[in-house]
């Protein structure tokens, strides 16, 4: 009997910060739209923004450390859960947006590449370990996968590690409301080559760039402050226009990742979804059953944590997982066989996702 290869799942680590914000910190900030203060009160303001996000609290790095280090400790877990030898690496590829960003700065360092920091932070001499890194919006770490994907399917690749790691507390606005939204956060996941019988592991993947006409939802802006001088640029995004077009392009990418692989809305047992908008996610999930004809979505299918973790960009999906798989998402686990959606989107704009059997 012939065999196929296949690209597994085989250890999974996270970082989540001890530091947590709940929306009281914001009760002294100053909010600006259109470069005039908000007329109303913080409380209101941050009650508002929990009822649309569903995030009550979110998670934020320690001041002394940066992007690569939580990124390092969600690895080095990674390592360890897969019970592997670290030189035995193919690849390491750390996603993420900022690069490093001390505290009390803005500026951001990408030189050289974080995951080459990992690489020496874990000791890994082995030089046929390439380490690099991937810049693709909050998709970065579904991409990361795809390409170990790619990697260990041409044979050039046994083991790569893909890391989703990002500290936007160090580049958000304080000025703007959106900046509740965002958080720290690290996951790091060991894909590896099973030769078998069956396939299982990553069965599809698709991935789509909305440029023309979308690239401008996310990106970097001056303040919301008209009176800030400090010539510091923030993340900025338009929040209504992003839902309205991840509710729509999001689950059409899903469904031609779920078609590719042969498969039905009916076979899948989970969804790791980028967890950017509690709303946001169930209105996809929604639509994505209405592309299949049916009005309902299975309970138990969606594993949240963006109410007590917030959005850490490209953290957001490894880290999810990392949970999940370690018992930690009350009311969710995997079990041998089954099938798994992994979705993203955001700044470019990026859309992907992958299926894999467990």
């Amino acid at each position: 009997m012939s065999k196929v290869t296949n690209t597994i799942i085989s250890g999974t680590g996270s970082y989540i910060p001890d530091n947590i914000v709940s929306g009281e910190k914001f009760l002294e900030s100053t909010f600006f739209e259109n470069g005039n203060r908000i007329d109303r009160e913080n409380a209101e303001i941050i009650s508002k923004f929990s009822e649309i996000t569903e995030i009550v609290e979110r998670r934020y790095a320690c001041p002394d450390q940066l992007n690569n280090h939580i990124g390092a400790k969600a690895a080095a877990k990674a390592i360890e859960d897969a019970g592997i030898d670290k030189e035995t690496l193919d690849y390491i590829i750390f996603c993420h947006n900022f690069g490093d960003i001390p505290t009390g700065s803005n500026r951001t360092d990408v030189l050289p590449s974080l995951a080459a920091k990992v690489k020496q932070q874990l000791g890994i001499i082995n030089p046929d370990c390439v380490a690099y890194d991937i810049i693709f919006g909050c998709p970065g770490w579904v991409q990361g996968a795809i390409q170990a994907d790619y990697y260990i399917k041409s044979g050039d690749a046994k083991r790569v590690m893909v890391i989703g790691a990002e500290t936007l507390s160090r580049i958000i606005d304080p000025h703007d409301r959106d900046s509740m939204i965002f958080s720290d956060g690290a996951g790091a996941v060991i894909f590896e080559a099973e030769e078998a019988a069956e396939k299982r592991g990553i069965l599809a993947h698709k991935t789509e760039t909305h440029a023309v006409n979308y690239g401008h939802l996310l990106t970097m802006g001056k303040g919301s402050n008209p009176d800030e001088n400090s010539g510091n640029f923030y993340l900025k995004m338009n929040g209504r226009k992003l839902y309205e077009f991840a509710v729509i392009q999001v689950p059409q990418v899903i469904k031609k990742a779920i078609d590719k692989a042969g498969l039905s809305v009916d076979d899948i047992s989970i969804v790791f979804v980028h967890q950017a908008n509690g709303k946001m996610d169930t209105a996809i999930m929604k639509r994505l059953f209405k592309l299949y004809g049916k009005d309902t979505v299975p309970e138990k299918l969606v594993p949240m944590t963006i109410s007590w973790l917030g959005n850490s960009s490209v953290a957001t999906v490894p880290t999810l997982l990392d949970l999940v798989l370690k018992g930690e998402v009350q009311g969710y686990n995997v079990n041998p066989g089954d099938v798994a959606v992994f979705a993203s989107v955001g700044a470019g704009m990026h859309i992907n996702a992958f299926i894999h059997r467990f």
